[in-house]
């Protein structure tokens, strides 16, 4: 891993410096870990994120494969890497709570090549979203943290699932379908891994908008999706009690005029701990958009678009809402300041990482 010294950088740094009383301060004692997958070096950076916003070089895993999405365990005792060459399997890592570091535990098949792995509230499931195989998977998880074999069910879905993940009281599954324009609704059975269609079985988006990646609310009465192909980011009612959602309103997730004969690419979006800030990522356009959540009724207003890496395609905030580290698939890695009361980022250091840096995932070590 290199550092990009550029001179552009080096001033921004500075002027961050300056608005640093808005940022939260660290956790005296705990150390912040980030994980980055590089899909065509084929390799896991495991990186400590410093108190001002540079990252150091902890660890290089080598998978032996594409690796592209992560998973965290709720307890953050475990990281699940999807390797997306064939054949298609899933690596359960034990995370070192001392360094970050991880020891490969075990590897398994799945189902397909999933675009997408995550695990239920409980730490038991995992489920896998496969945009080629137009389907989704549930294993089981065992006690000791390791994915299992056979997958206990395979679902077939609509064109290309995206995303799969649980409500946060664990009790309802949802899955994105880039191509045909909804995101399935089940109802989920933490008891047993089971899953049926709920009711509506689905919610549709604008024609052509491609849902992407989702999220909810900290209040849990609102989740935000980004749609991959008309560039924008969906807002949903959210009834905890049906488990069903309702489509409220569309943002732009391009800057201002933005126009290109290429197809648009809206890919991640994450919420700061407080849930007052959203940002998406766009890659044809190679930007970030920050948007200020209303509280009351859930409604984005945007409040910048910046560029940063080329083709971002992940990013992710660390557990204070300090600091935002993004990743370009034809670039490397930026971190920047989060301002507490504008939202506004700062970019403060960039490095080269892996080739094909496409996943992030922050936690802090106990």
């Amino acid at each position: 891993m290199t550092q990009k010294n550029t001179a552009p950088i080096a001033r921004i740094a500075t002027l961050a410096a300056a608005s640093a009383l808005t940022l939260a301060a660290g956790t005296a004692g705990a150390a912040t870990i980030a994980y980055v997958s590089n899909a065509d070096s084929r390799d896991i950076y495991v990186l400590q994120l410093n108190a001002d916003g540079s990252v150091n070089l902890v660890d290089k895993v080598d998978t032996g494969s594409t690796v592209m999405p992560l998973a965290l365990s709720p307890d953050h005792k475990f990281l699940y890497a999807s390797l997306r060459g064939q054949p298609y399997s899933v690596v359960s890592y034990a995370i070192d709570p001392s360094s970050g570091k991880l020891k490969a535990l075990s590897k398994a098949p799945l189902a397909d090549n999933m675009a997408n792995i995550a695990t239920d509230r409980s730490g038991r499931y995992l489920f896998g979203a496969s945009y080629t195989g137009h389907r989704i998977s549930v294993n089981a998880i065992g006690a000791d943290g390791t994915v299992q074999a056979p997958p206990l069910a395979v679902i077939p879905t609509g064109k290309n699932a995206h995303s799969a993940q649980v409500s946060p009281d664990n009790r309802f599954l949802f899955a994105s379908n880039l191509g045909s324009d909804v995101i399935l609704q089940y109802r989920f059975d933490a008891a047993g891994g089971t899953v049926a269609p709920n009711t509506p079985p689905s919610v549709a988006t604008k024609a052509g908008a491609g849902p992407r990646h989702f999220l909810f609310s900290n209040d849990r009465r609102f989740v935000y999706s980004t749609n991959e192909l008309d560039g924008t980011v969906n807002t949903y009612g959210y009834d905890a009690q049906a488990g069903a959602l309702t489509l409220q309103a569309s943002d732009s997730a391009l800057p201002e005029g933005f126009k290109s004969n290429e197809q648009l690419a809206t890919a991640d979006l994450h919420l700061t701990p407080d849930g007052r800030f959203l940002y998406a990522s766009e890659r044809t356009s190679n930007t970030l958009t920050g948007y200020r959540v209303d509280g009351a009724s859930g409604k984005l207003a945007r409040v910048f678009n910046i560029p940063t890496e080329t083709q971002p395609r992940g990013f992710n905030i660390d557990p204070q809402g300090r600091f935002l580290l993004a990743v370009g698939q034809k670039g490397g890695l930026t971190s920047y300041a989060i301002d507490r009361d504008s939202g506004a980022l700062h970019p403060l250091f960039s490095y080269t990482l892996g080739r094909n840096p496409n996943w992030v995932e922050i936690i802090d070590l106990p």
